[in-house]
């Protein structure tokens, strides 16, 4: 059942042409738009010099973030972004950071020239800030945007944004993602636009507001001005070019640079055959205790140099925190248009937005109304969103031979996380996301297996933090990380295997920690494969309970895997609130990417490879491939048994196809049983 509040319709943005949103901003006439119009082709030099600085001032604020936040997401992981746009708020470039963040930063800032030009005012100096999922500026509450209008004498000229995820904004779980969740007010405050910046000077009580609500506020803090920075660092950088060229030619060369970035995105379009292709992605549990399964469907058309995204049939919004808004389904499909189409195009985000319509149903699980809870929607609806976009388009890619190379199956389907919060070594507060499945296992190309522990395709840009760094700034142990067999697709070509981490608390002073594991697909496969390929792993997490670690590591061993271990090993669902005690052990296993091909057709000697290098097991290579592995490793078999293989597989065929076994192939098939 979807239930609206009053007045909530305010809040349900939607991105508007650029047209009717400057019609709309000009008959209103509280601010004024910059009037600079083309005088002229600008020269081919001025114009790739214009645009790299552009792009260079764009990733001099990403960094100016990483030095000045305090988040370990931040600063190790990337998860952040920043954007340089028009005075309309269309993307000119967008950072390599993470670029599900970056479908959400133009709607912020057109809801904001719609909203906020009469009162309080859009003025030189100003910047809003903005953590509201159904107006944008990120895909859930703990996605904070600080986005600021750049004047060039009294007209709007341009805007420029900073977005970055935060550690905690209170709700009733720390992380502020709360497994219990059934609507809106049990997270974060949604925040709309306000000013949090006026003439250049930081209202301390709008700042107050936003940090009362956050467990560690001083972290917090410390984010807030960092992205007040970067966009300081930008406009500076804004000012020095206009005052070196012109403000039209800089205006002259960032309306080419997104109109460059439509053509070349609609010219590659029509490239792939037209048609349309459907699928459906499913997550696993909406909340703690919730055992159903939820469908997101899509049928993706090309006609011509156009892309329509088709969500109809996706399953009602939930009582649960899986859902994402508008916001949420934009940024699904964003990073898959910037990775599988656009990655030898310059990034003006603006432009390719011409290039698609998106069709959804207000009232589904990635197109949530207000009050959904919406807590987990970044790696929920919205990641789940990103997979059958990336499906559906690299099969419309695979149809044209110019592109195929550019195919790549699903990357890591679904996050692993696990939010630990408590009191630190240094007796502090602290609430932190593991971020360890950064290093997710990408999808397979057609040539190519995909990259294990490759990352994630969304964020070019995307780490994972040191084991040591996660050890200096919380009270944990690692026992290992590593990268995890089998847990890549199977195919003609591989998908990149995941990983997994073990630790336990250490130094913490109440000896224990909460824990809130938030991992789903464990009961469905999120990163499928492509062209008969299959898909990754499941996720797979464990909590041993009173383990006997402490006298493992007292007595000079350091465990392998979990059978070094004494203790009650508990299964952890997709979603579960508990503790860490000072003798448990958790383990969390992230996925791999999907394969791509029939894995029986897998050279046999690149699965013995596999194997010895501990990417796929033996037992993986006889049942999945169908490689029969020879204990020698001579000139004839490089470790494989070539006639045996050859018949393994013909058994497996026709295994597939129900075919009745001979004699002599079901001897072969239990021998090597």
């Amino acid at each position: 059942m979807t239930i609206q509040i009053a007045g909530s319709e305010k809040f349900a943005n939607r991105s508007l042409p650029a047209a009717e949103l400057r019609d709309r901003i000009e008959q209103a006439g509280h601010v004024r738009l910059t009037s600079h119009v083309r005088r002229g082709e600008v020269d081919a030099l001025t114009y790739e010099v214009v645009r790299y600085r552009l792009a260079t001032l764009t990733h001099e604020a990403g960094e100016a973030i990483k030095r000045m936040s305090g988040s370990v997401i931040v600063t190790d992981c990337n998860d952040f972004d920043f954007s340089i746009m028009n005075e309309l708020g269309e993307q000119v470039q967008v950072g390599l950071f993470n670029t599900q963040l970056v479908a959400t930063m133009d709607m912020a800032v057109q809801w904001t020239l719609l909203n906020r030009a009469a009162n309080p005012g859009i003025g030189r100096g100003d910047m809003f800030l903005c953590n509201d999922p159904w107006i944008g500026g990120g895909l859930h509450q703990n996605d904070v945007s600080v986005f600021a209008p750049f004047f060039v004498g009294d007209e709007l000229f341009g805007w420029t944004c900073a977005v970055a995820h935060q550690a905690d904004l209170g709700g009733i779980a720390p992380g502020s993602r709360s497994v219990h969740a059934r609507d809106v007010f049990a997270e974060s405050l949604p925040t709309p636009p306000v000013k949090i910046v006026e003439a250049g000077r930081s209202r301390a009580d709008i700042e107050d507001v936003y940090l009362r609500r956050s467990r560690v506020p001083d972290l917090v803090a410390l984010d807030l001005r960092a992205k007040v920075g970067a966009n300081k660092i930008a406009q500076e950088g804004l000012d020095r070019l206009v005052e070196r060229y012109g403000a039209d030619v800089v205006k002259d060369v960032m309306r080419r640079m997104i109109d460059d970035a439509e053509a070349r995105l609609r010219a590659k379009l029509r490239q792939i055959p037209d048609g349309s292709v459907s699928s459906a992605t499913f997550q696993d549990s909406a909340r703690e205790g919730d055992d159903g399964v939820y469908k997101i469907a899509l049928t993706l058309t090309k006609r011509d140099d156009h892309l329509t995204f088709d969500f109809t049939g996706t399953d009602p919004q939930v009582e649960g925190f899986i859902n994402c808004t508008h916001a949420g389904l934009r940024g699904g499909i964003m990073p898959a248009l910037l990775t599988l189409l656009c990655g030898d195009i310059p990034w003006a985000a603006g432009g390719f937005v011409r290039c698609i319509d998106v069709i959804s149903e207000p009232g589904s699980v990635n197109d949530a109304t207000f009050p959904a809870s919406v807590g987990k929607a970044s790696v929920g609806s919205a990641w789940a969103t990103h997979n059958v976009v990336s499906e559906c388009v690299a099969t419309l890619i695979d149809s044209s031979a110019p592109l195929r190379p550019r195919v790549m199956s699903v990357c890591m389907g679904t996050w692993d996380s696990a939010v630990l919060s408590g009191v630190d070594q240094r007796g502090h507060r602290y609430v932190t996301s593991i971020g360890d499945p950064m290093a997710g296992g990408m999808g397979a190309r057609t040539e190519s297996d995909g990259v294990d522990t490759g990352g994630l395709a969304f964020m070019p840009m995307g780490r994972i933090a040191d084991a040591e760094m996660n050890e200096f700034n919380f009270p944990v142990l690692y026992l290992w990380r590593r990268e995890e067999p089998d847990s890549g697709g199977p195919g003609r070509q591989r998908g990149g295997v995941g990983g997994s981490s073990c630790f336990v608390l250490h130094d913490a002073p109440d000896r224990g920690a909460s824990l809130l594991t938030t991992g789903g697909g464990k009961a469905v496969p999120q990163a499928v494969g492509l062209a008969g390929g299959l898909p990754a792993s499941t996720q797979h997490d464990v909590l041993v309970r009173g383990s006997d670690v402490r006298q493992v590591l007292a007595g000079g061993a350091l465990p392998a895997s979990l059978d070094d271990l004494h203790g009650e090993r508990e299964l952890m669902p997709a979603h579960l609130a508990t503790s860490l005690a000072w003798d448990d052990v958790y383990y969390m296993h992230w996925t791999g990417g999907g394969g791509y091909g029939d894995p029986l057709a897998r050279d046999p000697h690149a699965v013995a490879a596999d194997v010895a290098a501990g990417l796929v097991t033996p037992h993986a290579a006889r049942d999945v491939y169908g490689t029969v592995l020879d204990s020698g490793s001579g000139d004839d078999g490089g470790g494989v048994d070539v006639d045996r293989t050859a018949r393994r597989r013909e058994t497996l065929r026709r295994a597939r196809a129900g075919q009745p076994d001979t004699t002599e192939q079901g001897a072969v098939a239990h021998e090597d049983r």
